[in-house]
């Protein structure tokens, strides 16, 4: 019985290996990728050192008759995109590759990707899209070679206002200014201030935005101060944080004061300086705080733009796309169709029928994608193909013959066609025939044992 048991096992394990073998053969179940490796400087990336990338490149041909390449994106080592700025939620960064496609269709695909960044501060880490992707339609049958090109990274910053506390390392103090915790009934912002009393110190903020403001304390004892915007004194007459509004003297202190504002300026790189210019004792100056803006941008600065460019060969996928299938005419017709007229100009040589107008319609059936690595061939400008039909009447189907029996001594007037081959009986003649070799084998064993037995 455990003789039985295996054949069973044995033939099962024979149909699952037959039914694995159909199935792989079925059309566009198989991808193929290639991996590109990219180094990114500027922008982004940074003045020195530079990103590295890799790319896994897959391409594949849809039920639609598309051409989709599709790319997963990661950084490679500990060196990645960093924030030019500070930005609320809601900047992305942007990819685009470049693919190069040769053969039975000449052009570029763009895949394009972007993620959206959470809040940042300059130097934080973007994160990279989960993918790119692009898509072309197939328009005739040949081989086309997909090779990877170049690689873009734009920054493309959020609309919105960040506030940039005293105590970030993103200002630079010169000239004796001290940090100062101070009590919560005051309400500056993160309860600290930087503070000095020593005449033209300045506390310094590069920021990329559209707008920036100072904000300050309004009290008693507080000096005049200078602003410079991008090394420029903008403000005449001085800012008075001892005064209000009005200028009238102050005689209490009023916190988070916006004490300066500039007017809208162009998105890119910019400095505000704050410079205390008393003259005498008693007279301090205040930083609490810088509020940057950006407003809105509908196209990725430029300046924030990195270039990646491709290192060493990564080959080239080249992938197979089938022939295409004729449209039958609903026209009544006593004999085959020969000719029929493309949607796009033929290219092979010959004059299509003027008789017969039906269009092409182009299915993508089976395909085949390879790698092939750098330098292993040379891609073909244009592909050839000559679409094969077989003739066939456009109205009539013959379900069975016209004369079911011959009468003796008529004359044949047709025969039933044989039914076409199924995949499902090969599949289940292969079984059959594994359980019979399987069955057979153990009986010929067993009276082979017997007749041994008898013998002894």
């Amino acid at each position: 019985m455990n003789r039985w048991r295996k054949a069973l096992i044995a033939a099962t394990v024979g149909m699952a290996a037959s039914a694995a073998f159909v199935v792989a053969s079925q059309p566009g179940q198989a991808e193929t990728s290639l991996v590109a490796k990219y180094f990114c400087t500027g922008g982004v990336a940074g003045s020195s050192g530079g990103v590295q990338l890799e790319a896994l490149v897959t391409p594949r041909l849809t039920s639609a008759g598309m051409l989709d390449v599709g790319w997963s994106i990661k950084y490679l080592g500990g060196k990645q995109f960093g924030s030019p700025g500070f930005f609320p939620k809601g900047s992305t960064l942007n990819l685009e590759g470049t693919v190069d496609i040769t053969g039975a269709w000449d052009g570029q695909l763009r895949p394009k990707g972007s993620q959206e960044q959470a809040e940042l501060v300059p130097g934080d880490f973007l994160k990279l899209p989960s993918g790119l992707s692009d898509a072309g339609s197939v328009q005739r049958s040949g081989t086309i070679r997909v090779k990877p090109a170049g690689l873009v990274v734009r920054f493309k910053p959020a609309k919105g206002e960040v506030t940039v506390n005293d105590n970030n390392d993103v200002i630079t103090y010169s000239g004796g200014w001290t940090h100062h915790q101070t009590p919560e009934q005051y309400a500056d912002h993160i309860y600290d201030l930087h503070t000095t009393t020593e005449k033209d110190a300045i506390a310094k903020l590069e920021f990329k935005g559209t707008q920036v403001a100072y904000i300050g304390r309004r009290e008693p004892g507080l000096g005049p101060v200078r602003i410079l915007l991008d090394g420029n004194t903008v403000t005449d007459p001085l800012v008075e944080p001892g005064k209000d509004r009005n200028g009238v003297p102050m005689t209490g202190t009023r916190s988070k004061e916006v004490l300066w504002e500039s007017s809208e300026l162009k998105y890119g790189p910019h400095t505000i300086e704050v410079v205390n210019v008393a003259d005498g004792d008693d007279k301090t100056a205040h930083v609490d705080a810088f509020r940057v803006t950006t407003g809105e941008i509908t196209e990725p600065p430029s300046h924030n733009e990195a270039t990646c460019t491709l290192q060493g060969d990564p080959g080239a996928i080249e992938v197979n796309v089938p022939g295409a299938t004729p449209t039958q005419s609903n026209s009544p017709s006593t004999s085959p169709s020969t000719s029929q007229t493309p949607t796009r100009t033929p290219t092979t040589p010959g004059t299509p029928d003027p008789t017969n107008s039906s269009p092409y319609s182009h299915t993508p059936g089976p395909s085949h994608v390879s790698v092939v690595t750098g330098g292993v061939r040379t891609a073909t400008a244009t592909a050839t193909v000559t679409p094969t039909r077989s003739p066939k009447p456009t109205t009539t189907k013959y379900v069975k013959a016209q004369v079911a029996k011959t009468p003796k001594g008529g004359v044949d007037t047709g025969e039933a066609p044989e039914p076409a081959s199924s995949s499902y009986g090969l599949i289940a003649g292969g079984s059959l025939l594994l359980m019979g070799s399987a069955t057979g084998g153990l009986l010929l064993r067993r009276r082979q044992a017997a007749h041994a037995g008898g013998e002894r």
